[in-house]
């Protein structure tokens, strides 16, 4: 059975010309599937609607069999990790992870464990005693992911999770949600490509609100093979160049600079793209601006 089916999901919100999310069908099964989209995409409305936080408009999802007019039973097994996590800074972290325990309905008698439980996961039992204040980013996504996870939840769901974090803290928390997968269902919502590269094959890609794929990461790339190019402009024509391609990466070496581009067609031969150059193909195909 799918962890989440969204079927048909609008959301409208007052005052906005467009549609937060346009007639969203979607989808997802066991273990860890990546949702990509830009800021405004329309990610953190879904991660809301699935989440109980906020009605569609129109349409209906089910998380786990239970549909959303079911709010109490869908948040008793599910765990979500909001873009901006905070809780109250001058609380230590043990009596916050007990206080959203009692929220969360577990037993009095099971909080100690499920608590040292959690800690030892998140590689922060050194830190158990200290005050929230005083943790730092990836602590404190860390402490997020403890928090999500405190009911046992069937379905854990991450909104922006490694954004503002250092390479070594976006690494570990990763890897941490790769383990977390191999046992329930993660939705990481997120922008930055890497993020899905390193912990998933199976993506969707959201854009003003609809979905514009849906499949494996070797598919994506697979749609974009022959589209990406690469050149080397003399310095003096790279202003030029870069007016008239579809830039991915430049790298400048000595009086030249070596560029790789996309576009339809090109007088030269292509070459394999990465899945965030895939990312790109797809998002310029789309608006209709692929040279």
């Amino acid at each position: 059975m799918s962890s989440i089916k969204v079927a048909d999901i609008t959301k409208v919100y007052r005052k906005k010309p467009t549609p937060a999310l346009n007639h969203l069908t979607l989808e997802i099964g066991n273990g860890m599937f990546g949702l990509l989209g830009k800021n405004g995409a329309g990610k953190s409305t879904l991660m809301k609607i699935l989440t109980t936080l906020e009605q569609p408009t129109s349409g209906r999802a089910e998380i786990c069999g239970i549909p959303l007019t079911q709010p109490g039973a869908i948040r008793n097994i599910i765990g979500y990790l909001p873009q901006n996590f905070a809780f109250y800074p001058n609380m230590k972290v043990t009596a916050a992870l007990s206080y959203l325990a009692t929220l969360a309905n577990v037993p009095v008698r099971e909080q100690r464990r499920r608590i040292e439980q959690l800690l030892d996961e998140v590689n922060l039992t050194a830190k158990a005693n200290v005050k929230i204040q005083q943790l730092s980013g990836g602590m404190l996504q860390r402490l997020g992911i403890a928090q999500a996870l405190i009911n046992n939840p069937q379905l854990l769901i991450v909104d922006e999770p490694t954004a503002g974090l250092d390479p070594e803290e976006r690494i570990r928390f990763r890897n941490l949600l790769t383990d977390f997968a191999s046992s329930r269902t993660v939705l990481l919502s997120t922008h930055i490509v890497s993020d899905v590269e390193a912990t998933t094959n199976r993506i969707g890609i959201l854009e003003h609100g609809q979905l514009l794929f849906t499949g494996t990461t070797n598919e994506l790339i697979d749609a974009a093979t022959g589209h990406v190019f690469q050149a080397l402009i003399p310095l003096e024509a790279a202003a030029q160049f870069k007016q008239t391609h579809q830039i991915s990466e430049q790298v400048a070496q000595a009086d030249q600079i070596r560029f790789r581009f996309i576009a339809g067609s090109s007088t030269r031969s292509p070459i394999a793209p990465t899945l965030e150059e895939a990312y790109l193909f797809l998002q310029a195909e789309q608006e209709g601006v692929l040279p």
